[in-house]
């Protein structure tokens, strides 16, 4: 397939033509061209009218399949340009959504892909309805009037029983999760960018050989993995990646993988160290949104930047230091930005971050474990190194613990015989 891009480049901000034709390459166009243009929106076309025939003009010499434009367009631009341009033209998440059918392999990915391109088309249907009441016999993409107010109707049908479905698979989701809290596990999600490098940490934190590429949107579903930090059994979640404005209707329909980020226990956002400054703050500021609309927000965040083997320890030193005050201005929780490098495994700072912000969790407070019978005393040792974190031992007819626990497995430990009473932080009886 060949394609046209188009960017038109909004007064005082200038959109990434790097990140457009990544995006063009990843949905499989050969790119014949692309025009930019700095301007405020044309309430018609989107972009001027001498762009248009710039562009016409292209259409001639090269004969692509399509024009594509890096903006958002509204239903009525895209059928003036289609009109106008006699191809086909579409916008950057009609594109987005493309490389996601092209991605989806779970029956959970796919079913939501096909949530969202329902979402993204109906108002493009409405258009089409609009216009053939006002005497344009076009329809959508060539139908007729009957026919589309028939494909409405199925849109309508067809998006309700994939949101059902969806809503069983979420159903089933959550009793996994919550079966997992029960037995100790602590949920850390991965959030960040799309290519940033996700799928990679979740490979050399777990040990797993997940395949990895080196393109936009590897994963739609999520993929989760287990793993022990310090003798905690951890759960590590890999989601969808972000991108720049991100639209509702994607996070909609992708609502029941991007919970596994809301119901996380900490959020770990990576992003591309190796990249100039003003794209982490870009990609930084974009993922920072999706996390506010998830209002996710209020749990610890931990910023990662990946990559470092690519970049000076200079450079990254920086970033980290910018992004700490990027946080506090917006009144953003974050506990930490560490560097990593999770090609080569170099994961220190990481591991130190997840150690010390694990005990800073509402489900672990402090207690002191008796355990009256020293035959025990192993067994017990073992699940509370498991699930928790031991401060003291004394040892004696009584063996008395005091240790961080997780609040979900204390019935776990009285099933066993231990007697529990809840300390204060500085070690007292409650």
């Amino acid at each position: 397939m060949k394609a046209i891009g188009v960017i038109r480049h909004p007064p005082r901000r200038k959109l990434s033509r790097e990140e457009f034709e990544e995006l063009l390459e990843s949905a499989g166009y050969k790119v014949l061209a692309i025009l930019e243009q700095v301007r405020g929106e044309h309430p018609k076309f989107n972009i001027g009218p001498g762009k248009l025939r710039e562009i016409k003009e292209l259409i001639e010499e090269f004969q692509p399949d399509k024009v594509i434009f890096a903006n958002k367009l509204t239903p009525s631009q895209a059928y003036n340009l289609t009109k106008g341009l006699g191809i086909e033209v579409i916008d950057k998440w009609q594109l987005v959504l493309e490389i996601f059918e092209q991605r989806a392999h779970s029956k959970e990915a796919k079913l939501q892909v096909e949530l969202a391109n329902l979402q993204y088309q109906l108002p493009h249907v409405k258009e089409a309805i609009r216009r053939i009441k006002m005497g344009d016999r076009a329809g959508f993409k060539g139908i007729g009037e009957y026919q589309t107010q028939q494909y409405l109707k199925h849109i309508r049908y067809r998006m309700g029983k994939i949101r059902k479905e969806l809503e069983k698979v979420r159903e089933d989701r959550e009793v996994k999760r919550k079966r997992r809290e029960e037995v100790g596990f602590i949920l850390i999600a991965l959030a960040g960018y799309t290519n940033a490098g996700k799928s990679t940490l979740l490979n050399a934190l777990a040990e797993e050989e997940i395949e990895v590429r080196d393109q936009m949107f590897t994963t739609l579903a999520t993929t989760t993995r287990k793993f022990r930090l310090g003798g905690k059994k951890v759960l590590l979640t890999d989601t969808v990646g972000f991108i720049d404005n991100l639209p509702p209707f994607i996070v909609e329909a992708f609502h029941s993988t991007l919970e596994e980020i809301v119901k996380a226990d900490v959020i770990l956002l990576i992003l591309d160290a190796s990249e100039p400054w003003g794209e982490v703050r870009r990609k930084f500021l974009a993922s920072l949104r999706v996390l506010r609309e998830l209002k996710t927000l209020d749990k610890p965040l931990i910023v990662v930047l990946n990559k470092m083997d690519l970049t000076k320890r200079e450079d990254i030193e920086d970033k980290k230091r910018r992004i700490r005050a990027i946080a506090e201005e917006r009144g953003v929780r974050l506990f930490d930005a560490v560097s990593i490098s999770a090609k080569f495994s170099q994961l220190d700072e990481l591991y130190s971050a997840l150690e010390n912000v694990i005990l800073t969790l509402p489900k672990y407070r402090l207690f002191e474990i008796v355990i009256p019978e020293k035959e025990k005393v192993p067994q017990i040792m073992a699940l509370l190194n498991s699930i928790g974190e031991i401060l003291e031992v004394k040892y004696g007819e009584r063996t008395r613990i005091e240790a961080f626990v997780q609040i979900g497995m204390i019935r776990e430990l009285t099933r066993l015989g231990v007697e529990i009473k809840r300390l204060s932080a500085e070690g007292e009886v409650n």
